[in-house]
């Protein structure tokens, strides 16, 4: 790893540090030889499989020490790693309790035998979590105001995706159907499944087809809201879209939060990164174009950390923990507790988080590899954590670092009842 010099910690401002950090004795007691050795090892076995020793990134901290690293401070290719800007980027933009309003009405008149006699009409503003749980119940929930039969369209405006749709008319078929049982899918059924006991099938028919419209058509008709649909809060949104990686969240997320430059820019600035640190092109991470030094990786991840704790959350509140969520921590090693994101592409694997251990607490780390054989590189990442976390004793996470936000458990379940109010209610609050 050639000469020691002063490693720079992560998410500080470097010209605040600049004099401390160049001081001979910081240097030395941030770092320690043993970690240093586990990652020079790491490394060497890297070169002795043969790849490329100069795109392989490795950053390892403790609190504001540097205490290890490899080429830290390069921009490399670093896949879903991008999902770590676009998460600081959102807890920036919106407070975590924000919910994504989906606003339903009627244009026409509706009988008193249940048949809207005219539209019903969607406008949507960017909930990227609109699942078929949550189709279901609104469908019940229009059924109890009752509307029964809608002899006109579905006509749907704004920011509007259902199942992460990637195409427009994936999402406008899937609306048509979750409204009534008898056009399910089966995706749709086993969704249904994971609702409550006793939960009503929707029986709400739809005689037209479901089709956009410009929000200005809208504007110049008379619709009448009746139910405002409430998304899951934002910070089960970034749970959800991190612990499966969901590329389509993740764009959904960035486009709300003003596009990959802003994004770039609330991140740099919340993570205080070096410049030329973090290069984006889009939300999610997919293409090599999307680049990032292991550092800056920490400095984000420590930066997210900082944004929740004064909230009462942590990192284990939005991104997948091991041990406890499944999605892309399937048959990986890391060690138990530790909260991490990870990146593929055809040609990258990275992983990021923090990892606890008995004698440091917290060690926050990146590790970004090139190289083809994902899942041997996804093994020896497992492996330099685990020999971190042997070097400075196994532990659980702390309780300021276990998760609060589990999924589909009370404010956190999919197709909640209760996020469904009714306009009245809504206006009189």
């Amino acid at each position: 790893m050639g000469e020691p010099k002063p490693l720079q910690p992560s998410g500080l401002n470097p010209a605040a540090l600049q004099i401390e950090w160049q001081s001979p004795w910081i240097a030395e007691l941030a770092r320690d030889p043993v970690v240093e050795a586990i990652v020079a090892d790491y490394v060497a076995g890297l070169q002795r499989q043969g790849w490329s020793v100069p795109d392989q990134g490795v950053w390892i901290q403790v609190g504001q020490s540097a205490i290890a690293e490899h080429r830290g401070d390069v921009l490399m290719p670093a896949a879903s790693l991008t999902k770590l800007a676009t998460t600081l980027a959102a807890l920036k933009t919106w407070p975590l309790d924000h919910h994504f309003e989906t606003r339903v009405g009627m244009r026409g008149t509706l009988q008193a035998d249940g048949v809207l006699d005219g539209d019903l009409v969607i406008q949507g503003s960017g909930d990227p979590l609109f699942v078929w749980e949550e189709g279901i119940v609104l469908a019940n929930r229009l059924q109890e105001l009752g509307i029964q039969r809608v002899t006109g369209e579905i006509l749907v405006s704004g920011s509007f995706t259902m199942n992460f749709g990637e195409e427009p008319t994936d999402s406008l078929a899937d609306l048509q159907q979750v409204m009534s049982a008898s056009t399910w899918t089966w995706e749709a059924r086993q969704a249904y499944a994971n609702l409550p006991p006793g939960t009503p099938q929707p029986s709400l028919e739809i005689v037209g087809t479901a089709r956009w419209v410009p929000a200005a058509e809208l504007e110049t008709s008379d619709v009448e809201w009746v139910v405002q649909h409430q998304s899951l809060p934002l910070v089960a949104l970034l749970k959800a879209m991190n612990i499966y990686s969901n590329n389509v969240m993740a764009e959904m997320v960035a486009s709300l939060a003003g596009g990959p430059g802003p994004v770039m820019t609330k991140a740099t600035a919340a993570a205080e990164l070096p410049p030329g640190e973090l290069s984006l092109v889009n939300g999610s991470g997919l293409g090599v174009d999307n680049q990032m030094s292991a550092r800056a990786a920490v400095a984000m991840t420590v930066a997210i950390q900082r944004e929740l704790s004064g909230q009462g959350f942590s990192v284990a509140d939005v991104l997948p923990v091991s041990g406890e969520d499944m999605g892309t921590l399937i048959d990986r090693r890391i060690p138990a507790t530790a909260a991490v994101k990870t990146g593929s592409l055809a040609e990258v694997s990275a992983l990021a988080g923090m990892v606890p251990t008995a004698e440091k607490g917290p060690v926050w780390f990146a590790i970004i590899n090139k190289g083809w054989d994902i899942p041997d590189l996804r093994v020896q990442q497992d492996q330099l954590l685990q020999a971190i976390q042997a070097h400075w004793g196994a532990a659980e996470a702390p309780a300021d670092l276990r998760t609060k936000v589990v999924m589909q458990t009370g404010p956190f379940r999919y197709g909640d009842p209760s996020r469904n109010q009714v306009a009245e209610e809504v206006a009189s609050e």
